[in-house]
């Protein structure tokens, strides 16, 4: 491809408008992971507890920027004030819960379906990164660890939210710790939120920012297509099982493992000899 003609492309992505059509992408996966964390028993507790059902799932949708603002010192609830964004998931939440026959939820279980939204999803978590780091920058200019900070829970707060999204719903599952066991999306936001602090605080890129911004998208859509399509869920394990064997004690863990062995049949030797 031309050059100039990525570059517009790049710069056509950053200026996508994501109301409404990735907000309901948006809002429908959100649903969708209500309702499947829910399991067998989702289709009577929705019946039963409807307004524990819509909180589950308007906590899940507006997670990152409630989690944020609570952090930054503003209104929690302060989301919610956008109300056409509101209603809009309040109506996606409808139809993947109470369709006649479960239409909306088959539909959205489409592969075609869920392809198309996981996209344009992964798009929608690159702009909630970059704001999370732009309004952090405004607030605290050299504090690049809030930036980051806030960066990654902007793009994922659904899933730091996880614990009290379920005690919504009467489930207390205290080991559900996004802290203890990242995943693959807080992860991807955590090295979105790095690069766009350099981006925007270094001269360590000097790619323009629109590109930048692109190859992040482009970072998030291909491993989340590839996590549906061909099930790889976490491609950072390697470098972190790596990472933690060389400077968290793995290697010397195994070290001392071997050492020990060592010992103990030598000490075993001995005490054969002395009988």
């Amino acid at each position: 491809m031309d050059p100039e003609a990525f570059l517009d492309l790049a710069n056509q992505v950053v200026k996508l408008k994501m109301f409404p059509y990735f907000d309901i992408a948006h809002s429908l996966l959100c649903a969708l992971h209500v309702r499947e964390d829910l399991g067998p028993g989702a289709h009577a507790f929705s019946r039963k507890h409807p307004l524990s059902c819509w909180l589950s799932t308007m906590l899940v949708v507006f997670a990152g920027g409630m989690l944020c603002n609570a952090l930054l010192g503003e209104p929690p609830l302060a989301p919610l004030k956008n109300t056409p964004q509101l209603v809009i998931a309040t109506i996606v939440w409808y139809v993947v819960f109470y369709t006649p026959f479960d239409i909306g939820y088959k539909a959205a279980k489409f592969l075609p379906v869920k392809l198309v939204c996981s996209a344009m999803k992964e798009v929608y978590r690159c702009k909630k990164v970059y704001d999370g780091v732009s309004h952090a920058a405004k607030l605290y200019p050299n504090a690049y660890v809030i930036m980051i900070l806030i960066g990654t829970l902007k793009g994922n707060g659904a899933g730091f939210l996880k614990l009290f999204e379920r005690l919504i719903r009467g489930v207390w599952t205290p080991t559900a710790m996004e802290f203890m066991q990242p995943s693959f999306p807080t992860k991807a936001c955590i090295v979105a939120s790095v690069i766009f602090v350099l981006d925007k605080k270094t001269d360590l890129i000097s790619a323009p920012h629109a590109l930048v911004y692109f190859g992040i998208v482009i970072f998030f859509v291909y491993f989340k297509l590839s996590s549906v399509l061909l099930g790889i869920h976490d491609p950072f394990v390697p470098f972190e099982n790596l990472f933690c064997a060389l400077f968290f004690g793995g290697i010397w863990d195994s070290l001392a493992k071997i050492l020990g062995r060592g010992a103990n049949k030598d000490e075993k030797g001995d005490t054969k000899k002395k009988e």
